[in-house]
């Protein structure tokens, strides 16, 4: 999480006794907490570390007895834990929705596809009107690099976030994406980087991500080259 929800009035009630370094050190542990989603380190000279806070290791470890709670994980913090727990099932509900939007809109569309009927031609002189590009006409732009369902997750996410698009920021979403798959990027990996780590821009793909992408590739690649190997000698 890259944002989370801070009560002043609540957070000051709990923390009133607190010292300014160990109001401090609270305030970061929190920050580290949200930013990683998961429980901290169990070895206090580590968490110290973490929060640049190695000449006060008394202070840590007072902060950590009376905020967190130690388990085999490591420290945990039973309010973040369960914010942590609502922010990714919303992303989550908002990513099924945005699915399940796209399959319905590509079901419908094949249905129409494949009707006998045929429209009736009126031979008439065409005016045409350049009319701005609305939502219902975005996933018809859509460049061959983005699917629809990829890129309707990504629309679903943004407003889960309260981020939702305008037609131009939309438009210039998708241009983002066809320039990082020229960069070799893939925009489908591009936009579940984005939707995992609860980003509301498009990022080139981080290095460890776009290994996996091309070890599968090349596994994909060996697979048929031996397949057709085992055709040609058979």
């Amino acid at each position: 999480m890259h944002y989370y929800q801070f009560n002043i009035g609540d957070y000051s009630s709990h923390t009133r006794h607190l010292s300014l370094i160990e109001d401090a050190i609270y305030r970061r542990l929190l920050d580290i907490y949200y930013l990683h989603e998961r429980p901290l380190n169990s070895g206090l000279t580590s968490v110290a570390r973490q929060i640049n806070a190695r000449e006060y290791e008394p202070e840590v470890k007072n902060i950590l007895e009376e905020f967190f709670e130690l388990t085999d994980e490591g420290w945990i913090h039973s309010r973040a834990d369960k914010e942590i727990a609502q922010y990714r099932a919303k992303i989550e509900q908002a990513s099924r929705a945005g699915r399940a939007s796209a399959e319905r809109r590509f079901n419908g569309r094949s249905t129409t596809e494949g009707t006998d009927v045929q429209p009736t031609i009126n031979h008439k002189p065409l005016t045409i009107k350049h009319k701005p590009i609305t939502s219902k006409d975005t996933a018809a732009l859509l460049p061959d690099c983005v699917s629809e369902t990829d890129w309707q997750s990504f629309v679903a996410h943004r407003k889960a976030m309260r981020k939702p698009m305008t037609e131009q920021a939309k438009q210039l979403a998708l241009k983002k994406l066809v320039d990082l798959n020229k960069n070799g990027y893939s925009p489908k990996l591009v936009i579940e980087q984005s939707i995992e780590r609860g980003w509301a821009g498009l990022f080139e793909v981080t290095a460890q991500r776009q290994t996996v992408k091309n070890n599968l590739a090349t596994s994909n690649q060996a697979a048929v080259m031996q397949w057709l190997e085992e055709q040609n000698h058979g």
